[in-house]
């Protein structure tokens, strides 16, 4: 304890400053040296006891008691206590964590690739107390934490073929690891937030197949969707024939001699009105039609 090594300085300078006075041999530097030293080392021992009985526990961040090799159940939130000198205070961040990894992993089909992934997780206060006995300081957590992270990570790759991976199932991929992580966790004080999958890194000669792949998909479905036009157009067709065909057979049933010769007494009129110069022969029958002659002709 840095306390205890500043009262000792400070009571070996004082005790040397005030013996060196009754010497008559003595070194003049001595007293003014030791008078200097023990100021300055009763001015830390005070500042380190004024420390010691009180201490301010951060916001994010908790305190776990420590005294004598003895950990304390309650876990100190933000504010300030007196305490016992000879306790120690361990602080927790209880601030949201981020673990960012590239892990080589291998899909079902035994293909090895790389994952960049993180981890967003945080301490549960009310077990900082159980967090330092069994686990330590915050370095060790993320050791451990980190271990477990990248086995799980390759467990689960290792259930699923690669199309699935970077394909249509990695949202579901990215859910079972935060579930995995949490069930690991929990019981050891931490609570996960979630499980991302930044970025999926494939070997060269896999991504050129996955392309080439990709790309006979397509032309694929360009084919079919040319095709699915083509058919359409066909049946479009078909169906135009078929209207006009049947408008023909409408209108030719429903064309008989009465209307005929109505029709045309209606253009005769019409004709006859005109303002140009013609001579307009009507015929002799009911099924004869007029003929128009003009000056010219």
């Amino acid at each position: 304890m840095s306390w205890i090594l500043s009262a000792i300085a400070a009571l070996v300078s004082w005790s040397l400053f005030f013996t060196v006075k009754f010497k008559e041999n003595a070194n003049p530097l001595i007293r003014p040296l030791s008078l200097l030293i023990g100021l300055l080392s009763s001015a830390v021992f005070l500042f380190q006891i004024i420390g010691r009985f009180a201490v301010v526990i951060p916001a994010g961040e908790v305190g776990v008691m420590e005294s004598l090799g003895q950990v304390g159940q309650k876990t100190l939130s933000p504010g300030i206590y007196f305490i016992n000198p000879f306790t120690d205070i361990i602080t927790y961040s209880t601030r949201l964590q981020d673990i960012k990894e590239t892990v080589d992993t291998t899909s079902k089909e035994g293909l090895g690739f790389k994952m960049d992934v993180s981890l967003q997780y945080r301490l549960d206060p009310t077990k900082a107390g159980e967090v330092f006995q069994k686990i330590g300081s915050p370095e060790q957590q993320k050791e451990i934490i980190t271990s477990r992270f990248r086995s799980l990570i390759r467990q689960i790759t290792a259930n699923y073929p690669l199309t699935d991976i970077y394909g249509e199932k990695r949202a579901i991929i990215a859910q079972n690891l935060g579930e995995s992580m949490a069930t690991q966790l929990q019981p050891l004080g931490f609570i996960v937030e979630e499980a991302l999958l930044r970025n999926i890194i494939l070997p060269d000669n896999i991504q050129a197949a996955i392309q080439a792949k990709v790309a006979t998909e397509q032309e694929s479905q360009k084919i079919d969707l040319e095709i699915q036009k083509a058919k359409k157009e066909a049946e479009r067709k078909i169906i135009e024939a078929r209207g006009t065909a049947n408008a023909q057979k409408i209108l030719s049933e429903g064309l008989t001699d009465k209307i005929i010769q109505l029709k045309t007494i209606e253009a005769t009129e019409k004709l006859g009105q005109s303002p140009n110069s013609k001579i307009i022969i009507l015929g002799g029958g009911q099924k004869t039609l007029p003929l128009m002659l003009t000056d010219d002709k």
